[in-house]
């Protein structure tokens, strides 16, 4: 349906609403009577963010994996209420992690099917039998992904799974199988999944599915969402692995085998510096100018005899003169002592670009004899015995990190971990220097 056909004979009220503000928009909710509000709401598909409506005319698994706020329960809600009114008993089944979850959120929440249903519908809720029938004579059945077996036998034609990411494991990968064999009512069959990504065995079943399409998006993706909460969360969780899976909407997993874990780095987290003692840059030079990033990191050595990394200033693409400049930058803004650069890839090439840029930059280069692992291991036990620490969050890093394998593989985004690379020399360089023999680590 064309844009001009949905939006055609929009009352001025309404086109009002829909360009002021979401805490406007909530006073103005507020004092509608009962006829525009029935209108507001039998208009749902315009108003609906675009994340809110399936983007495909033909589909089987529609997989919201968004963060929260995003609207993943309205849409479902409004997904679920829609297909009872187009289709006269059908049978329709909410799966949640616990009966008790399905009820208070997919049934009685604020944006559950009470809540969207126009007031001229009527909805009759059984909660003691878990049943919802709609005014059409469609009745939806409550599941729980802990009690599997309950799926077993009932055909439906449509459902809505909500927080697939925290069913049980094992009883919630049963209560998926045995919900899919039961999708057999109807022409098409749908599932809606909505929920907040986590990196469990059933999600990435679940999105590995070749009839599944995915709506993936950012709490701040929701233009109704009040800006006063979205403010709050991004100040407190933005870039931890808290905020880039419950905010972002991520999937975040960890490695089997990697030197670094999200939850290792969330803990090693601080929100004020202690008293430093000095500063030092470490620098993995580009290789070339194909895409590498030049790895810049700047880290400082408390007097607490801890170290803290505090700015991540890597560059991709630039010149050898583009991320000299940079380098000279960082190390001006942080107050560094000296620059420690990796001299395997251009050796005197690196130390004349650095110098070029900052005649007076301190430049020490240091050469790798033997593998990532041999450097990267030293300084993630550093991690462990609470020695190594973030000022702040750094999700780029904090990425490759996770990609770094025991034995040296990498696994993470791109194809060189290069920020990584440059916290292992700078933490060396401050906290590791006099065992720099046993690593391989050799300095001009």
């Amino acid at each position: 349906m064309s844009e001009h056909n949905i939006t055609g004979g929009l009352p001025h009220w309404f086109r009002e609403l829909m360009a002021v503000s979401p805490d406007q928009q909530e006073i103005v909710l507020r004092g509608l009577d009962v006829g525009h509000r029935d209108e507001l709401f039998a208009r749902w598909a315009l108003w609906a963010h675009k994340g809110q409506r399936p983007e495909w005319d033909s589909w089987r698994v529609w997989l919201i994996r968004a963060g929260r706020g995003f609207g993943k329960t309205r849409a479902g809600a409004e997904w679920i209420s829609q297909w009872a009114r187009d289709n006269k008993d059908a049978r329709l089944a909410l799966v949640g992690t616990s009966i008790e979850d399905a009820r208070k959120v997919m049934v009685e929440g604020p944006s559950g099917l009470i809540a969207v249903r126009r007031r001229s519908e009527e909805l009759v809720w059984r909660p003691s039998l878990g049943e919802l029938e709609f005014a059409s004579g469609a009745k939806a059945r409550l599941f729980s992904a802990a009690a599997p077996e309950k799926l077993r036998g009932p055909e439906h034609e449509a459902a809505w799974c909500d927080e697939l990411g925290a069913w049980p494991e094992g009883r919630g990968d049963q209560a998926w199988d045995n919900l899919q064999f039961g999708m057999r009512r109807g022409v098409e069959p749908r599932v809606v999944v909505t929920t907040t990504p986590r990196p469990t065995a059933l999600m990435r079943r679940v999105m590995a599915l070749p009839d599944c399409h995915e709506t993936v998006g950012r709490s701040a993706a929701n233009p109704h969402l009040p800006a006063s909460f979205l403010a709050a969360m991004v100040a407190m969780y933005e870039g931890t692995r808290l905020g880039r899976q419950e905010l972002a909407g991520e999937l975040l997993d960890d490695r089997e085998g990697a030197l670094w874990r999200r939850a290792l780095l969330d803990a090693r987290r601080v929100a004020e510096l202690p008293p430093v003692a000095r500063v030092v840059v470490g620098v993995d030079p580009p290789a070339g100018l194909d895409g590498d990033a030049c790895g810049i990191v700047a880290v400082a050595l408390g007097r607490d005899g801890c170290a803290y990394l505090v700015e991540d200033a890597s560059v991709a693409g630039a010149t050898p003169e583009g991320w000299a400049r940079a380098v000279a930058a960082c190390a001006a803004r942080v107050g560094a002592d000296r620059v420690i650069a990796e001299g395997n890839q251009g050796g005197e090439m690196v130390r004349s670009t650095l110098l070029a840029a900052e005649a007076t930059l301190p430049v020490r280069m240091v050469h790798a004899r033997h593998g990532k692992a041999a450097r990267a291991e030293p300084v993630a036990a550093l991690y462990e015995r609470a020695r190594a620490w973030h000022f702040g969050a750094f999700p780029a890093l904090e990425d490759e990190l996770c990609g770094l394998m025991a034995g040296g593989d990498y696994r993470g985004p791109g194809r060189s971990p290069d920020r990584a690379d440059a916290l292992v020399w700078a933490m060396w360089a401050l906290m590791l220097e006099p065992r720099g023999a046993e690593a391989g680590v050799r300095g001009l």
